[in-house]
């Protein structure tokens, strides 16, 4: 039984063996010579222009390098100021948040989409830190999973080409391309010649491995330019600017209905703003969201034939109810006159509204000298009342948080031109894109870092043979110098780390 056990096992290795498959625990490992071919057609193609790419990637990768640890830095001191702080600043108010980094890690900036927080999008290895970071098995939606894991597999990919790429052009023997699964996450690696890697100059080395840095920018700025360029590019078959298209409501959403949206409805107004696309439709809940709920304003004939006497009575949070019949198409407004400031009337929500301009306060109602008032809904803290214009539909009136309306209605910018074209493609290539900004651009920014088992371990070791071999005759000193700084700037990310872990879960 031994025997046959052990001839299993060494056929298996074989067999492993045969096809460049490596399997451990959590890690499953597929190395091929299929694509050296045409990696060393990439690599002798236009040597002049090669040169120039790679040393501008060079020089990419040695700022960036830099770049990275001042941005390290000033977010460590934020993160210390915010503990030491009473009243810390609200988490959105820092310009970068740490992240957790299994099996390699991401930086969450404010405003730019690196794990880069617009939603802090759907960052790889942002687990813990933003407050809307998407991740999968926690709140990444389901359908989001192939945009996830393709575009962490394309990044992969093109930061390796970089540095196989660059290799070839520089001499270095190539190996050897693949691809691997670390738990559920792709990547991609490239085997080069050491000894040959060994024995260029620093320089060459520089170009090498800054190549996967500047591949990964490179990525992300294309992508950066098509999700810009979208509207042109599907110009012949889309036009945009007339408003939201949507395309798709979800089941549980507030505004799934028979008077509610429905896909391949335009929203064209969210009470008296405009949305002429969904970067508006956004805007508008927001600026509902953060400002009192408006008013209509109707006329004194007219609040006196709708209304109906009821009990007026104050909810637990001090607001007035005065529909107490549970009608799902009465609410509860109120309003002023010259007499008393706190009048209440219970009247039906769609005759108020429907043909009613906005309204902040009586004087907004003043015109061709018919008494009016500005009648404004009752509502919960933070709940609203909203006028949702997609024609030639009825108008939907939505009641409730502005961000539930937002979280389950997807939308576009892009209208088909033609009934046949396809009102999901656009959204596929912009989603898609953005992922590739996000991932590309947080591997780009976090391999930089002069770091441990990271690039920037590399750029910087050859960073200071090419720099300091003048200044430091023994290259036991300039080893014992890089050895200091990669402990520092590993110490500097863990810190980093821990503090924005303790932030997070201490909150």
């Amino acid at each position: 039984v031994l025997q046959s056990s052990n001839s299993l096992k060494a056929s298996y290795e074989d067999w492993l063996l045969t096809y460049g498959l490596s399997v451990s625990p959590f890690h499953l490992r597929w190395q091929t010579a299929l694509f050296n071919h045409q990696f060393y057609n990439w690599g002798r193609w236009k040597p002049k222009f090669l040169y120039l790419w790679f040393s501008v990637g060079m020089v990419f990768g040695i700022v960036a390098m830099f770049g990275s640890v001042i941005l390290l830095g000033k977010t460590l001191l934020q993160t210390l100021t915010q503990m030491l702080t009473e009243a810390p600043k609200a988490q959105n108010d820092r310009m970068l948040q740490v992240v957790v980094s299994v099996p390699s890690s991401c930086l969450c900036l404010r405003t730019v989409m690196i794990c880069f927080c617009t939603s802090c999008f759907p960052p790889v290895f942002c687990l813990l830190s933003c407050p809307h970071q998407q991740v999968p098995g926690v709140n990444l939606p389901i359908s989001q999973l192939t945009y996830f894991f393709s575009a962490i597999l394309i990044s992969g990919v093109i930061h390796e080409v970089g540095h196989g790429v660059a290799a070839i052009r520089e001499q270095v023997r190539f190996n050897g391309f693949g691809i691997f699964i670390f738990i559920v996450y792709p990547g991609a690696f490239v085997d080069l010649f050491t000894t040959h890697l060994q024995l260029i100059s620093p320089v060459q080395q520089l170009r090498i491995f800054c190549a996967g840095v500047w591949h990964n920018f490179v990525l992300g700025v294309a992508s950066f330019m098509v999700l810009f360029l979208l509207p042109a590019i599907l110009f012949p078959f889309y036009y945009t600017g007339v408003g939201a298209l949507v395309t798709e409501v979800a089941e549980d959403s507030p505004a799934n209905g028979p008077r509610g949206l429905f896909v391949g409805d335009l929203v064209t107004n969210l009470q008296d703003c405009p949305v002429y696309n969904v970067e508006d439709w956004n805007s508008c809940l927001g600026d509902i969201s953060e400002k009192s709920q408006v008013g209509y304003c109707v006329s004194a004939a007219t609040l006196q034939q709708l209304s109906f006497p009821a009990r007026v009575y104050r909810r637990l949070d001090g607001t007035v109810e005065c529909c107490s019949n549970n009608s799902l198409t009465d609410i509860c407004f109120s309003y002023s006159n010259k007499l008393d400031s706190h009048l209440y009337a219970c009247l039906p929500a769609r005759k108020v509204i429907e043909a009613s301009k906005v309204c902040r306060t009586n004087m907004d109602c003043h015109k061709d000298f018919v008494p009016s008032f500005c009648v404004t809904p009752s509502l919960e803290n933070q709940t609203r009342l909203i006028r949702v214009k997609h024609p030639p539909h009825i108008d939907m009136l939505y009641v409730g948080h502005p961000m539930h309306l937002q979280y389950t209605v997807s939308l576009s910018s892009f209208v088909p031109r033609q009934n046949f074209l396809s009102i999901d493609l656009p959204v596929v290539i912009e989603t898609f894109c953005k992922y590739l900004i996000s991932l590309s651009g947080a591997l780009a920014v976090i391999n930089a870092v002069p770091c441990f088992a990271l690039d920037g371990q590399w750029i910087l070791n050859s960073f200071l043979e090419a720099t300091l071999s003048s200044l430091i005759v023994e290259k036991q000193n300039r080893e014992l110098v890089g050895f200091l700084i990669l402990l520092a700037g590993s110490a500097l990310l863990a810190a980093n780390v821990a503090l924005g872990l303790w932030m997070v879960t201490a909150r």
